[in-house]
């Protein structure tokens, strides 16, 4: 009997220290992310505990969010920023197409409630940024299910490029900025400056400002900058990179050089795993992946001497097309690549040993290290992509989990 009381006394004490929040806490913090999901089912309390902003952002401090791939968006170049006798979307085919490759891909692609808010422009942290150039900009929450319109831009740009900023915990209510640079191709004797319009959630407002840059530094047309711990990077002319930093407070452009000698055009932009930009490019034979150095000012400024065209930057993987298939017979033969340019197509979350690539309308995830090719099957390969002409981007959305237990009752639509 005794020792039947110790026990039913241990097993008080036990739930009396977990009914104890600051308890839990610590004990959760501990448990890997492949076991502690599996802990929402525990009961009500334990779901909304560790589906909470406040846990989450604890969490994410020791352990590295996980984010899965729901599929590609395409977006045609030769419908943005179209004049009066510009190329005009068929009716018949979808403003964003979603190349879904998993079952909750397949949900948003036929729940068809996207339909509604433009093209694609880009994603950042599981958020959506969809509209049409220039006036109309929605934000999609894929926790919510919800939506919100942003303001009217107050200023007009004729040729513009997009960045799109997220915090990095996921939660109902996250925080996020979208950024309007004006693109101009003049270039003067003395410093210039660009016009960037700045969307704040957390203001709901639009804030002008101009940054100054190097006269030679111009900003390419439509294209969407690349985000890595914040600080923003747009492609420019002459193989360089624009960056601009809105945490330093410096309303400046800076330049990177992109390694190489010719302007490649299958070229991708990344984050790698250690929290570095890396560049990837791609011509007939192959393709080569260079990721850039730290640098003490918290981003890279490039040098501009051409006996160095590389520096700053360093070569991590040189992968040659016609080795790759020959290591891959049955990929070879089944979708007859021999007769299909290969192309680079974009890169992993946050993965530097992977890479999506093209050839034809199928595509693959080639393992750089032992250049084992993996085929991605997605629903919509029937559908007309003009390839040449489109921007097809991964999308990625968080791997934490949410119950409405924690939504609140406002909502962001």
């Amino acid at each position: 009997m005794k020792k039947k009381k110790k026990t039913r006394s241990g097993i008080y004490d036990a739930n009396a220290a977990l009914s104890s929040d600051d308890i839990l806490c610590e004990i959760l913090l501990r448990v890997p992310p492949e076991t502690v999901f599996k802990l929402i089912i525990v009961s009500k309390r334990w779901l909304h505990f560790i589906c909470s902003p406040v846990f989450c952002q604890h969490y994410l401090k020791r352990w590295p969010l996980a984010f899965r791939m729901l599929g590609f968006f395409v977006c045609n170049n030769l419908y943005l920023g179209r004049g009066q006798n510009g190329v005009r979307r068929p009716r018949t085919e979808p403003a964003m197409p979603l190349l879904s490759t998993c079952k909750e891909g397949d949900d948003l692609k036929f729940s068809k409630i996207l339909n509604q808010f433009g093209y694609f422009i880009d994603s950042s942290n599981g958020l959506l940024l969809c509209g049409r150039h220039p006036k109309r900009y929605f934000v999609w929450n894929p926790i919510t299910k919800h939506h919100y319109k942003i303001p009217k831009p107050r200023v007009y740009f004729e040729d513009l490029c997009m960045a799109f900023l997220a915090e990095d915990h996921p939660s109902v209510d996250m925080c996020y900025k979208v950024i309007r640079a004006k693109c101009d191709f003049s270039a003067n004797e003395e410093m210039k400056t660009v016009p960037i319009e700045t969307f704040n959630s957390k203001t709901s407002t639009w804030n002008f400002s101009t940054l100054s840059c190097a006269p030679t530094l111009s900003l390419c047309s439509w294209s969407v900058a690349t985000v890595v711990k914040g600080v923003v990077h747009w492609y420019a002319a002459q193989r360089n990179l624009a960056v601009y930093d809105p945490q330093s407070g410096e309303r400046h452009l800076s330049s990177i050089k992109l390694p190489g000698s010719i302007d490649f055009e299958e070229r991708v932009l990344g984050e790698s795993f250690d929290g570095r930009l890396q560049y990837g490019w791609s011509c007939k034979a192959g393709l080569e992946i260079w990721v850039l150095e730290k640098e003490e000012a918290g981003h890279a400024t490039s040098p501009s001497d051409g006996g160095y065209p590389n520096k700053g930057w360093k070569l991590r993987y040189r992968l040659n097309f016609k080795t790759m298939w020959k290591k891959n017979p049955t990929s070879m033969t089944k979708f007859c690549t021999r007769d299909k340019e290969t192309q680079i197509l974009s890169f992993l979350h946050r993965n530097s040993k992977s890479v999506c690539i093209r050839s034809g309308p199928d595509i693959f995830i080639v393992h750089l290290v032992n250049q084992k090719v993996e085929v991605v099957l997605y629903n919509g390969r029937g559908s007309s992509i003009s390839w040449d002409f489109s921007r097809v981007a991964p999308y990625f959305r968080p791997d934490w989990p949410h119950s409405s237990l924690c939504l609140r009752g406002k909502s962001i639509a």
